[in-house]
């Protein structure tokens, strides 16, 4: 008997008790899904989840909201956070406006969710001179097919989508100070 047949057969007996993430599965060959704390992550160099929001700022549609097939053709990046007018997230939408005429010289677009309703996301915008959109997701349906929901709060997880709308890099428990400029450099880096 080898080694394959030995932890299947462990499985069939100890049940889900043995499943250890991240230690049956690579010996058994399994594939892996990434987690997070949010959940379970969409996979990389596959499709983004779609996504179609309200909210406010530039490149919305008409009726006030943003979708992924809107921004096809660009870069994005889709940054979730817990709560506007909060500190961390204040620094991180801080260092995303400050660096956001980096982005477009590079042809991407950065947009933000949370599950705060749009009316919050105008009053932020407007104290924090943000000129990027904001989106709302108040019942956590986008934030979840992202991994990054724990009701009532999206989760600070960051997501670089190519031009085509593959999920080409992702950071989950993101530190907002400075985080805007791993996400250039590996904007960057993935463009040369």
């Amino acid at each position: 008997m080898n080694r394959r047949q030995l932890l299947e057969g462990a499985l069939v007996h100890a049940g889900p008790a043995l499943l250890v993430p991240g230690l049956v599965a690579p010996l058994l060959g399994w594939p892996l899904k990434a987690s997070a704390l949010g959940g379970t992550l969409p996979p990389l160099d596959q499709p983004a989840p779609d996504f179609c929001l309200p909210g406010f700022g530039p490149n919305l549609d008409p009726s006030g909201s943003l979708s992924l097939s809107d921004l096809k053709g660009k870069w994005l990046a889709l940054y979730f956070y817990p709560k506007d007018f909060t500190g961390g997230c204040t620094l991180e939408a801080r260092g995303f406006q400050r660096d956001l005429e980096q982005f477009h010289l590079l042809g991407a677009q950065v947009v933000g969710v949370s599950a705060d309703d749009v009316a919050d996301h105008a009053s932020f915008c407007d104290s924090e001179g943000l000129v990027f959109p904001l989106l709302s997701d108040p019942g956590g349906a986008v934030s979840q097919r992202y991994g990054s929901w724990i009701a009532p709060f999206s989760q600070r997880h960051t997501f670089l989508i190519d031009p085509k709308g593959v999920l080409r890099a992702r950071w989950v428990a993101v530190r907002p100070q400075g985080h805007s400029r791993e996400v250039l450099d590996e904007l960057s880096r993935l463009q040369a």
